[in-house]
């Protein structure tokens, strides 16, 4: 297993600068962000280390040789929209841009696509699936005729009142993978496993990993911490809000020498990425990179 980063908390390093850091400070693997220039609608979204619509043939041999040379892998390539959104034209650029991110990785030899499935969050789980299929066999399709792998991360989008009541993706849970791999079975469609969205619902993380270790391609390293005067205030119902702290690994209550045991019992031997949306190591470049090694310090141990 490896251990990688996700590099959409670093916007305002170049691809170059990037590499050079990563590989000088102990990672192994990097997941580039790939958003359209300029788009941005959250924290950490909006960031492109690899340009998807302006890439060619002769710009990903270049960026190969950089990551080669660096001693470094592209463990998968990040876009994370919400490829089911209730708007007909905001979808249709959603997927077109997905498309060119798929392609980007058949150029440049990545297997990976991390995204989101998406969801119409004003409309409960039985509503959305009744269309999932419509919009996501062809782009898994799409993904399979390219020699493409999807992974899907398994965040439930609902960090704010503007993402209220259903959030923005719909594959949050067991029962929803199970009913996601039913509709689409493909065996290039999977999961980016995310252990901190697990732990405020609640959901067995150790147990997920062996319910669905078949499907897991990709995996997050991200904490999260449930502010117990948060719940309290709050209660359960308010579905994380107030009360889900997002932290890095080692400063949260992700059980990760459980975590990784159960991944290492059942295979897995790819990336551990680490996610950076720790807001106590956020505002500056070195205090983002702090948080970045403060992870690595806490996970290198157990990666081999």
């Amino acid at each position: 297993m490896k251990l990688g980063l996700m590099s959409a908390a670093l916007p305002d390093l170049s691809l170059p600068e990037l590499i050079d850091w990563s590989a000088g400070n102990g990672f192994e693997m990097l997941e580039l962000a790939c958003w359209p220039i300029g788009k941005s609608d959250r924290r950490y979204s909006g960031v492109t280390h690899v340009d998807v619509a302006a890439l060619t043939q002769a710009k990903a041999s270049q960026i190969q040789a950089l990551v080669t040379d660096a001693g470094l892998t592209i463990s998968s390539l990040a876009y994370y929209p919400n490829p089911m959104h209730p708007n007909s034209e905001h979808r249709a650029a959603v997927h077109d841009h997905l498309r060119k991110v798929i392609l980007a990785a058949e150029m440049l030899g990545v297997p990976i696509v991390g995204t989101f499935v998406g969801r119409e969050k004003d409309k409960n789980p039985n509503e959305n699936f009744e269309h999932f299929g419509e919009v996501w066999t062809p782009l898994v399709q799409f993904a399979g005729e390219h020699g493409i792998k999807i992974a899907i991360e398994n965040c439930p989008m609902l960090f704010s009142y503007d993402e209220w009541p259903g959030g923005n993706n719909l594959a949050i849970s067991p029962v929803a993978w199970r009913r996601m791999f039913e509709i689409i079975p493909d065996k290039n469609f999977g999961l980016n496993l995310d252990p901190s969205h697990l732990l405020w619902q609640f959901i067995d993380a150790q147990r997920v990993v062996h319910d669905f270790k078949d499907r897991i391609f990709h995996v997050h390293a991200k904490d999260l911490r449930i502010d117990l005067e948060g719940l309290y205030q709050n209660g359960i119902l308010s579905a994380g809000m107030g009360w889900q702290i997002p932290r890095l690994p080692g400063l949260g209550q992700v059980n990760w020498p459980a975590f990784i045991s159960a991944l290492y019992e059942v295979g897995y031997d790819y990336v551990l990425s680490i996610e950076h949306e720790d807001r106590a190591f956020e505002g500056t470049e070195d205090l983002v990179k702090r948080g970045f090694l403060i992870a690595r310090d806490v996970l290198k141990p157990y990666l081999h």
